[in-house]
Order: C-alpha cells, then sequence, then structure tokens
C-alpha cells in the first residue's frame, strides 16, 4: 500500500512540471517507461487518482492535474434554492460558487471537478461550473412521498437537494401520499431533468411517533442493527472476568476508583483514581476499558466497529459502535464488578506538569458509579446527604477538584483555546415530543473528567511519538493566514485586535475570548473565531492540536464509543509486549492512514446527525409556542435580519423585511441595523422582546417578529407581567384562572411552560406593546378585548387571537415597498 501511493505521487508530480503537457494512456506508459507486465496495474493506478480528484482525464482522453487544466476538485455543497458551492480538496482555495444552471446534474455531497469560468474578486465570489461528477455521494434518500394518479415524486428531506425524485408508477411499492420514505436513485438528475427512483422502503407516516427520528437516521446510513455474524461474536463472550483474563495484569481492585458520568450513561468506558504522595505530588490513574481483549483484529466485531467508526448520540437513543452486550454490559466500568481495563498512571507535580507516568493493562473494580450532578453537590453545595452516603470517597473529590483546577490553569497557561458555547438539553416525553429546552450547565464536576482525560491523551500520545510506533493521533492543524487575517478584519471592526497574526499562536486568540467574555461581542466573536480554525481530525502523522496548544495528542479515552481509541490500545499492547516486527510496522504505515480518514468522516456524519435531531426537536418544542412572546438577545446581524437566542439556547431569525416602523440599513463594519428615520439601532448582544412568528418543522427553521416597548417605557416594565393578563393583553381573550395560583404563581407557571425563556409582557394598567393596533394603543390593557372585530383580529394555527398587525407581520401581509 506504500509502494503504490509513493507511484501516485510521482504521477502526480510528473504532471505538475511545467513542461508537462497533457498524455494520452499509451503516451503515458511510453514517457515513464512501464514495463508490458505492469500495463494493467498503472492503468488502475490512474483510475484510482481520477477518483480521487487528483488528475483529470478530458475528454479527448488526455491526462493531467486539475491545476494546470483550470479546474478544481472538490466537494458539492448543495443549497435549496438550486445553486451550490464546490468546496475544494485544497483547503487553501476559495470555495466556488455554481449557479444552479452549471450544477449539470451534481447533487448535494457528490465529489466532482469544476471549471473556473470567473475569478473573484472584491465584490464576488468565484464562479464556475461542473465539469465532471467523479463520485455521487447518494444512492438512497430520505423524504415525504406525494403523488397523483400516474406518477409520484420524493420531496428529499435534505433540503440542500433542491430537486424532487421523479417515481414513476410501478415503482410505489405501496407507498401512500405523504409518507416518510426511502427512494433509491435510479437515474440522476440531468440539466433539465430530475433524477429518478423508485420506493425501497417506508419508513412510516409523517406524523407518527418516532418517524421524524428514523428519517434522520436512514438520511445518514446510520445502522441501529448488526450484522449476524458480529451479533454472533458478542454472544460469545463471557459475562464476566475469569481468572485465565486477568494473567499478565496488574492487579488495582484494592486501589478506590470512581466513574463520573452523567445520569443516562450505560456505556462507563473511564474511571478515575488519585492519592496525594509523600513527596506533596499527586498520583493520577486513569483506567480506560481494555475492549480490544473483546474486540479482536479483524474480527466480524472489529469490522463493523471500523465501518460505524463511532456511536451517534441522538436526542432519543444511542446507536452504539459496538453491540450493547459489549458497551453496556462486559466493557462498561460498572461499580462492584471485576473489568479488564488499560491504566496510565502519571506522577503530577503542584505546577501541574507530568512527572513520570506507567502504562499497563490492568483489572479493577469500581468503588462508585458517581453522576456529575452528585459530585457537584459534594464539592459546591454541600449537601450533607451525598456526603454521608459516598463519605469513602468524598475526601477523593476535593483532591481531584484540586489536581483539576491545577492543570486547567496550566493548560490556559500555554495558551489552550477555551470556547465557552452554551449546550442544550432537549428532555422528551415517552412518545419522543419534546416537553422542555434548557441549557445544559458544565461545572466543576465535568471539568474535572474533562482535565484528566486530556492531560493522559497527551501523555499517551507524547509516550508513543517518541517510540516512533506508528500512531493514531487527533490533530488540529494551524489555522489559514488569510482566514486569520479576515478575523482580525473583523474583530478590529468591533474594537479589538489581534497579536501576531502573521505567526499565530492560540495563546493570542485565547486573550482575545478573554477580552471579550461577559461582553454583547463573546457569542459572535467566538463562532467566528471558530469558523476560522481548522477542523479537527485524526491522522497517522503527529502534527499537533492547535486548540489545546499542545504539541502532541490522540484519543485514548473512549474505546466503547470511538474506533481511533480502540486501535491505538490495539497498537499500545502489541509494542509493550515486544511484538512490533518490521513487517507489523509496514504494515501498519500503509493500514492507519486510510482508517484515520474513514474516522474522521463517520465523526463529521455522526456529528451532523446529532445536530440534525436536536434541531429537529428544538423547533417541534417551539412549534406549540407559535404566536407566544420572548425575551432575547440578538446574537448575529446579516444583511437580511437579525438572529435572536433564547434563554434556552434556542435561536431564530428576524427578518429585516418584518421590521416595518422603519427602513434598516446593514453597518457591515458595525455589525448592525441602523434605521433611516428614527435612528434606532440593533446591534449584537441587544435585549429584545419577539413573537415567535413561524416554526417550521421541514426546514428546522424559526422566525420571529420583533415586540418592543414603547418610546419613553421602562423596559423591565415588559417582563414584569402575570400569565393571565399577559394572554388577555396579547391575544384579547380572557384566559382561564388557574385556581389557587397567585399572579405571580402564574407567572412563574408560564415562564416553566416556556422551558426557562421568560413570558413576555407588561403591566396590565400602563404597558404597551408596538404589536397592538393604533386604535387599541389608546385604550388601557384592560379595555382591550369584545370590542375587537372580525376584521381587525385573525386566529393562527393554534386558535389563539392576535392583534390583526401581528398577524400581517407573521403571514409577510401589509408591508410597504420603498419608493
Amino acid at each position: 500500500m506504500i509502494e503504490l501511493e509513493a507511484r501516485k505521487e510521482r504521477i502526480v508530480a510528473f504532471m505538475r512540471e511545467s513542461a508537462y503537457k497533457p498524455l494520452l494512456f499509451k503516451e503515458l506508459v511510453m514517457v515513464l517507461d512501464v514495463p508490458s507486465e505492469d500495463t494493467e496495474l498503472f492503468n488502475q493506478v490512474l483510475t484510482e487518482l481520477e477518483q480521487e480528484g487528483r488528475i483529470f482525464r478530458t475528454h479527448a482522453s488526455r491526462y493531467g492535474v486539475p491545476s494546470r487544466l483550470n479546474l478544481v476538485a472538490g466537494r458539492i455543497q448543495g443549497h435549496e434554492r438550486g445553486y451550490g458551492f464546490l468546496i475544494p480538496d485544497d483547503e487553501m482555495l476559495e470555495d466556488i460558487f455554481i449557479p444552479a444552471d452549471s450544477l449539470n446534474g451534481a447533487m448535494h455531497g457528490d465529489k466532482a471537478v469544476a471549471r473556473v469560468n470567473k475569478k473573484s474578486s472584491s465584490d464576488r465570489r468565484m464562479e464556475g461550473e461542473i465539469v465532471k461528477i467523479i463520485k455521487r455521494a447518494n444512492s438512497t434518500l430520505v423524504g415525504t412521498f406525494e403523488k397523483s394518479l400516474s406518477f409520484g415524486f420524493v420531496i428529499p428531506d435534505n433540503k440542500r437537494i433542491s430537486g424532487d425524485i421523479f417515481v414513476s408508477k410501478g415503482e410505489f411499492n405501496g407507498a401512500k401520499k405523504g409518507q416518510k420514505v426511502v427512494v433509491e436513485i435510479l437515474k440522476y438528475p440531468e440539466q433539465r431533468r430530475n433524477a429518478e427512483g423508485r420506493i425501497v422502503e417506508i419508513i412510516g407516516d409523517a406524523d407518527q411517533p418516532g418517524t421524524d427520528i428514523l428519517s434522520i437516521i436512514k438520511s445518514y446510513n446510520l445502522e441501529e442493527e448488526f450484522p449476524a455474524e458480529v451479533m454472533a461474536q458478542a454472544e460469545n463472550i463471557s459475562d464476566t472476568v475469569t481468572g485465565e483474563m486477568q494473567k499478565g495484569r496488574r492487579d488495582l481492585r484494592g486501589l478506590r476508583m470512581v466513574t463520573i458520568d452523567g445520569e443516562d450513561a450505560k456505556d462507563l468506558d473511564d474511571a478515575v483514581s488519585v492519592e496525594i504522595l509523600p513527596n506533596g505530588n499527586y498520583r493520577l490513574g486513569v483506567h480506560i476499558a481494555d475492549v480490544t481483549h473483546y474486540v479482536t483484529e479483524n474480527s466480524p466485531l472489529d469490522i463493523e466497529a471500523l465501518n460505524r467508526g463511532t456511536s451517534v448520540y441522538l436526542v432519543d437513543r444511542v446507536i452504539p459502535m459496538l453491540p450493547r452486550k459489549l458497551s453496556n454490559g462486559i466493557c462498561s466500568l460498572n461499580p462492584q464488578i471485576d473489568r479488564l481495563s488499560f491504566t496510565v498512571m502519571m506522577e503530577i507535580d503542584k505546577n501541574g506538569k507530568v512527572y513520570n507516568h506507567e502504562i499497563f493493562e490492568s483489572v479493577i473494580n469500581i468503588d462508585e458509579r458517581m453522576t456529575y450532578t452528585n459530585v457537584y453537590k459534594i464539592l459546591k453545595d454541600h449537601d450533607e446527604e451525598l456526603i454521608e452516603r459516598y463519605r469513602q470517597v468524598v475526601p477523593d473529590f476535593h483532591t481531584m477538584h484540586e489536581l483539576a483546577l491545577l492543570l486547567r490553569k496550566k493548560r490556559f497557561q500555554r495558551g489552550a483555546i477555551d470556547f465557552d458555547f452554551d449546550e442544550a438539553k432537549v428532555v422528551l416525553d415517552e412518545n419522543g415530543k419534546p416537553v422542555e429546552v434548557k441549557r445544559y450547565e458544565i461545572t466543576i464536576a465535568n471539568q474535572i473528567i474533562e482535565e484528566f482525560m486530556l492531560v493522559c491523551n497527551e501523555t499517551v500520545a507524547e509516550h508513543f511519538f517518541w517510540t516512533n510506533t506508528p500512531f493514531v493521533y487527533r490533530i488540529h492543524e494551524d489555522p489559514d493566514e488569510e482566514k486569520i487575517a479576515a478575523l482580525n478584519e473583523f474583530v478590529y471592526n468591533l474594537g479589538y485586535s489581534i497579536k501576531g497574526i502573521n505567526k499565530i499562536h492560540p495563546r493570542a486568540l485565547q486573550d482575545l475570548l478573554e477580552k471579550v467574555k461577559g461582553t454583547q461581542h463573546e457569542r459572535i466573536i467566538s463562532t467566528v473565531m471558530l469558523r476560522s480554525l481548522q477542523k479537527a481530525k485524526y491522522s497517522s502523522e503527529s502534527v499537533g492540536h492547535f486548540g489545546l496548544a499542545a504539541k502532541y495528542y490522540c484519543h485514548f479515552t473512549s474505546p466503547i464509543r470511538r474506533y481511533p481509541d480502540l486501535i491505538i490500545h490495539r497498537i499500545m499492547k502489541q509494542y509493550l509486549k515486544g511484538e512490533m516486527s518490521e513487517q507489523r510496522i509496514g504494515h501498519l504505515e500503509g493500514l492507519l492512514p486510510e482508517i484515520a480518514k474513514q474516522c474522521s468522516e463517520r465523526e463529521r456524519a455522526a456529528d451532523e446527525a446529532e445536530r440534525e435531531s436536536e434541531d429537529l426537536k428544538k423547533v417541534e418544542y417551539m412549534k406549540a409556542h407559535e404566536g407566544e412572546v420572548f425575551k432575547g438577545i440578538i446574537a448575529n446581524v446579516t444583511s437580511f435580519g437579525m438572529f435572536i437566542e433564547l434563554d434556552n439556547t434556542i435561536e431564530g431569525l428576524v427578518r429585516m423585511s418584518s421590521m416595518e416602523d422603519d427602513y434598516y440599513n446593514y453597518d457591515e463594519r458595525r455589525f448592525s441595523l441602523i434605521g433611516e428615520r428614527t435612528k434606532k439601532v440593533y446591534r449584537i448582544g441587544d435585549t429584545v422582546g419577539v413573537i415567535l412568528a413561524r416554526a417550521d418543522i421541514s426546514t428546522r427553521k424559526i422566525e420571529f417578529v420583533l415586540v418592543d416597548a414603547e418610546d419613553g417605557e421602562e423596559e423591565e416594565d415588559l417582563w414584569n407581567f402575570d400569565e393571565t393578563a399577559e394572554d388577555k393583553f396579547v391575544f384579547g381573550r380572557q384566559a382561564k384562572p388557574q385556581a389557587g395560583r397567585s399572579k405571580a404563581e402564574g407567572a412563574k407557571a408560564g415562564a416553566a411552560r416556556t422551558t426557562g425563556a421568560k413570558s413576555s409582557g407588561a403591566k396590565a394598567a400602563g404597558a404597551k406593546r408596538k404589536a397592538l393596533t393604533n386604535r387599541d394603543k389608546a385604550l388601557g390593557a384592560s379595555q382591550i378585548s369584545e370590542k375587537k372585530t372580525t376584521a381587525e383580529n385573525k386566529p393562527n394555527k393554534k386558535g389563539k387571537i392576535l392583534d390583526k398587525k401581528v398577524y400581517d407581520k407573521i403571514n409577510g401581509k401589509g408591508r410597504r415597498k420603498k419608493k
């Protein structure tokens, strides 16, 4: 495999030479002096290079490298409006805009080659057309089936695929109108013709519980069931650790240790122990489930684990990398049961430096299965009941707390970047319906485990880097200089700067994050900074981790749910046992680059599926609150509107076209909207009141319209409002009284119902809203209700009566046109 890759590199290098002109196959054979017996192999190499996008074969069957032919290879990113972008394989090149009529049948995700027709300039991006599709991304798609008398079509769930899939009457296979289906593509789209397909699976009715998540699972080709041969191997694995299994391992069953995980976690792959040594140093033990003892190389379990790459944590379920008998059973470090583990024992001094370490196989027995919540309550709330319940290990938690803070301080001193993005927790009922969305708080308990795993991963990576053993590293490459320059210009317009942008160090970016922490610009600068950095990935080469400011880094601590961890466990064991022969090294050097690539790709797919499942449930949750009023913060300002983030992390768009009190101009330098007449300014970080206008489950989009306090009024009045008065004030109806509740209790209940986002309103006696009509503004809130006419009020889908002006805003009516 190494020799084959070397041949490919030589061919590409030859074609890049300035004197090279595109040659035919027979001419290349002659020029490169390919032996006759190797002609077939040479043809295979050229085909592979073409499929990889590294060379291009013209219509005249001549070969050359794309860059010399004004071509760029990459992957298509579609847009719901029909056009797309080619994301180049070469990360140094900018994205290429592809108009809809220049896609030439390419679909979202396809590997393709584009010809550049228009170079980029200061006011326009590079533009091109697709000249060749190298590899199709999708053989099947998930969508909604619609039909007429003689034909049907599938509307893809993925809005980046803009064209419907035509289905002839004979290919319906029992699908009914409105059902979610999987369609196999029989003919891919051409310039003026949609793709054609047949229904191969009916997922279920669109409104049937569970169909939505199943559709996501099918869209990303995630497999919930394991092949029969994988399950057969899993069933033959012992449920207990036998004496034979313990031979050659260090017995740590007398060492006090715990696991600390979330309440719902079942795949517990890491345990920790801590001691204070006589010299004052800490001895930190990180004990990881020894999965490779059960998942042997090239076995059905191993092959399936590599194919999956990672476990996937959707909003309502886990799709494990390994069968549950292993992931939740014999491999999981459950308490009071003997388990096989791979231990890294580190001595750490008072400065947070790893003084020395050992790596060895062990057998362990966990004392307690702890949760982040309970550890936090012990350390911060001093919960007496929990302290008594876990008195045996409470002293360890205080030592862990002390050590974690020390490691964290050292990490930030060297320049590690700390992105403080809020995470959301979506709570579902037994039918999978979202009943609450709330912020997930990261506490010191989470940070203890994070810091311990980080220092362990770094220790393992550095140890094996210096052994020159083939390995899989977790890398984060240095950012592109142009992107950092653009980031610097962006923050300069907000009043900040970045030091040393020509040779950027992560410390400079962390310094900026510390400066903006707690300001209105924190979120937007953190977001733009993150987008300016490279994506972390797996590699067989160690180039360091920019974000962690670490020279060496790998993933060692989660072999139950990540294949890279599993493969390096196997390599580490072979090295420690002296089994790393020259032949084995050569085999790994050829194998690991492909494994790293596969795992990176599966990680990205898992991330996207997890994000989509969460977004789906967030929009579904908000759908029940259409027409309600919320308080939010302007998270971003664009040329077409503002993104508003609610207290529960849910984000939606206020379109500029719905802002009817003035004509607003976008100030690109200051990221703000400025009213022409009123000079009113909307900036990132400002607090605003919004009405939820639309929550579109199919597109996963949320839209708001603004509701502001009248000039001269105290804005606090908008939020000090009880639910009963709010219903009457906004919706023009008398809400049902809630027995046994004061107004304050009613307001509290209303806030809980909207999951942490405060119910917006005003004092019934005086506060007013722009959402009311002019006639209603002149009346007191206490006078509003029966006097409204049908013409002045219209119901929304929930049957709530909104003010006519609000109704028109939501439905896009009555907007003035600028003359």
